[in-house]
């Protein structure tokens, strides 16, 4: 028996070589041994032959893939070499491929009917039915299963049979070079069986396009991009497959009062510069529709923030609630009276410094900066 060269040293490269090294190593040696430069030179002639045959197959990484683990023998069925078991003992390149990459390459046979796709809804609520939960209805147009043939896309009545193109086995092979290809049947789209005589609703297909409501069930403390599956929901498979799921995806519209972080309720809150000095109370609504009285501290500085516990947004699926924080901002007054005016002057003349101490130490040190540029 001939001992057939190796690819890598037919192209001149090591083993490990790239795609990149091999496809310049073999443009280079196909311009040394092409027929035209040589003219009525056999042995180039065939060199040329044999560097093609080599690079047809290293540049393609399924079949790389199965030389380098078989070698010659991978090719020998149905390849150049004639038929029969000699060297490999496959009886085609599904056969290899599938050793290598699984049923995905390989002859897998009859093929299972598809399950069907997966749909998405963008649901918005509101922030108060994030926090208490909704009943709602939605409606979709989904391929769902035919009723006439439950599915089956064959007529009431009739039924299938073998597919003659494929015999059943939902593959066909055909010979393209040296290679033995197995591709889905064309006819039967990989079951293996057609049907005698089509639905007339839907086709054969076993599905129809239809508008659907279903009851969607969102729980306190959903937020946005919450997903909720309804199973079985979505698309039908074809020819009575299982159909798919429906996703929810949940969209909270902002709220005037209150942002989010998670499930703590953040608001701002603007009070009285007379308040903020001299402390009082607020009353605040909260999420759940109660009155918080929330206590103001003399003295409170813009940015200073008090929180409610237990007062924000419920925990997904768990217990318990988020807090209320709320961020003081105390407001400078911009509209005063003639008397107000007044008082304000009578205070200000009083004024030692030592009312407020963030002020005072921070013109405090102004000075003392100052006085070290001087000195």
């Amino acid at each position: 028996m001939a001992v057939e060269a190796d690819y890598y040293e037919l192209l001149e490269v090591e083993r490990t070589a790239d795609d990149a090294t091999i496809k310049s190593s073999y443009r280079k040696l196909a311009m040394r041994f092409h027929p035209d430069r040589n003219p009525g030179d056999a042995e180039a002639e065939a060199k040329f032959k044999a560097i093609s045959q080599a690079y047809d197959c290293l540049k393609d990484p399924q079949k790389r893939a199965a030389y380098d683990r078989f070698g010659h023998a991978a090719f020998q069925n149905g390849g150049p070499g004639g038929g029969g078991a000699g060297g490999g003992g496959f009886s085609d390149l599904g056969d290899i491929f599938e050793t290598i990459f699984g049923s995905a390459f390989g002859g897998g046979g009859r093929q299972q009917a598809r399950r069907g796709a997966d749909l998405r809804y963008d649901m918005e609520i509101s922030l108060e039915e994030a926090f208490h939960g909704k009943q709602a209805q939605i409606e979709i147009e989904v391929a769902a299963s035919c009723d006439p043939c439950g599915g089956s896309g064959a007529e009431p009545g009739t039924g299938t049979r073998r597919c003659n193109l494929c015999g059943g086995h939902g593959q066909v092979r055909a010979q393209q070079g040296f290679f033995m290809v197995e591709r889905t049947c064309p006819t039967c789209h990989g079951r293996g069986e057609v049907i005698e005589k089509p639905c007339r609703k839907c086709g054969g297909e076993g599905r129809v396009d239809q508008p659907q409501k279903l009851d969607v069930t969102i729980p306190p403390g959903v937020d946005t991009g919450t997903r909720i599956r309804l199973g079985g929901k979505g698309e039908a498979g074809p020819f009575g497959a299982p159909a798919g799921d429906l996703y929810i995806f949940v969209h909270v519209r902002r709220h005037p009062v209150f942002e989010r972080d998670g499930t703590t309720l953040i608001t701002r809150v603007p009070i009285t510069f007379t308040t903020a000095a001299l402390g009082g109370e607020i009353e605040l609504p909260g999420i759940d529709g109660e009155r918080h009285t929330v206590p103001i501290p003399a003295g409170i500085q813009s940015g200073k923030q008090l929180r409610r516990r237990g007062a924000g947004m419920p925990v997904l699926q768990g217990r318990g609630r988020g807090d209320l924080v709320m961020e003081i901002m105390v407001e400078t007054p911009t509209k005063l009276t003639t008397r107000q005016k007044e008082l304000l002057r009578e205070l200000q003349e009083t004024e030692t410094g030592e009312e407020c101490p963030q002020s005072k130490g921070f013109f405090d040190r102004l000075k003392e900066a100052w006085n070290d540029l001087t000195d």
